[in-house]
């Protein structure tokens, strides 16, 4: 079984992270893709994330319809700082050895690939998928990726179309009471407009 891996913040997930799954899951002919919210990332240890459980219900309400999609909620029931490789290593356990995963990521991580925790190890438990993104020049390799072994044969770059969708302007605009319809799932601007979420 081929199953991608979708890991972020989501504050808010927005129809930009639902058109890169899917993208992915066609283009590399995925069984389905699990979206992972972020428990408290170790690299955006200072940064405010809305709670966990608002994060959560919001990507299930915008993944709801599309039975190629699951959720799994193992980074926010984890307590502490997560870390990639342990969610990896973790799924790929749950989903059993004839599971291949396909960790998707936006190129504009790839310069911080090397600060994360045992990124040798990252390589281990998946295929990693760079996904182009708006803004990012997708041939600049950082030298961690041209120098590690670990990286030969076991990432993939793929051309999407670019969404450009930013999570700081969603939250931006919901804190003015503006529209973020057509930005968001129409279900995930209800909830973020009931709950006041981002005012």
């Amino acid at each position: 079984m081929r199953v991608g891996v979708l890991g972020g913040t989501f504050d808010p997930v927005h129809l930009g992270h639902l058109a890169i799954a899917e993208e992915v899951r066609i283009k590399l002919d995925l069984d389905r893709v699990i979206f992972i919210p972020a428990g408290q990332p170790q690299l955006r240890s200072n940064e405010y994330l809305t709670p966990a459980s608002d994060r959560l219900r919001m990507v299930e309400l915008a993944t709801g319809d599309n039975p190629r999609v699951q959720v799994c909620d193992i980074e926010i029931q984890r307590s502490g700082p997560t870390y990639t490789v342990d969610t990896l290593v973790e799924v790929g356990q749950r989903l059993g050895s004839d599971t291949s995963l396909y960790f998707i990521v936006g190129a504009d991580i790839l310069g911080q690939f090397h600060r994360w925790k045992d990124p040798e190890k990252v390589l281990e438990a998946c295929h990693l998928v760079v996904v182009s993104r708006p803004g990012h020049q997708d041939d600049d390799w950082p030298e961690w990726f041209q120098g590690a072994d670990s990286a030969k044969d076991k990432v993939t770059q793929l051309e999407i179309p670019r969404v450009d969708i930013s999570g700081t302007e969603i939250r931006r605009r919901a804190s003015l009471g503006e529209s973020v319809r057509h930005l968001v799932p129409d279900v995930v601007a209800e909830y973020i407009q009931d709950r006041k979420l981002y005012a």
